[in-house]
């Protein structure tokens, strides 16, 4: 799942997706149907990046981007506005070793509405190009390439020509 642009802003409901940046912040738009622009100063505004977001856990902390990919194939997601019972049973299933104690009920909302938001876009349903494995060239190809480069390093350098300059009279 591809994240990559994907904010939250402290104080501001629902997504954001980065535009732009100047020298004070970052020009963001939402992403519900009203496409607002805000510009975001630094200074005032925390931003959390959706695909370094973790939730608490028992030994480690689990990545937000798992727990969505758990909520694309689990039976039914509740509604955010869920009784707590209902969110811990449903997050107990998702995330089965989350701290329960540290995780609270406004988390739990907080996150299932933004799995109802992005849901929707394609990018949600695409390989995050951070953990795109690349593939890995065959060994006859690459010893070549590491051959002219230990003969470049290797090479005396020439030396450069010095230009002319003509002096005025």
């Amino acid at each position: 799942m591809n994240l990559q642009g994907i904010v939250a802003v402290s104080g501001k409901p629902g997504l954001w997706r980065a535009l732009a940046q100047n020298k004070t912040g970052y020009i963001l738009e939402s992403l519900d149907a009203q496409k607002t622009k805000l510009v975001a100063n630094l200074s005032t505004a925390k931003l959390a990046a959706l695909h370094e977001i973790t939730i608490f856990g028992l030994e480690d902390d689990i990545k937000l981007t798992d727990v969505f990919e758990r909520m694309k194939s689990a039976s039914g997601v509740p509604d955010a506005k869920a009784d707590g019972k209902a969110l811990r049973t449903f997050f107990r299933e998702v995330a089965p070793h989350h701290d329960e104690e540290k995780v609270y009920a406004s988390d739990m909302k907080k996150i299932i509405s933004w799995y109802n938001i992005l849901k929707e876009y394609p990018l949600f349903n695409e390989p995050d190009p951070a953990e795109a494995p690349a593939e890995a060239a065959p060994a006859e190809e690459l010893k070549p390439a590491e051959e002219a480069l230990v003969a470049e390093e290797t090479a005396p350098a020439k030396p450069k020509a010095k230009k002319a300059t003509a002096k005025k009279a």
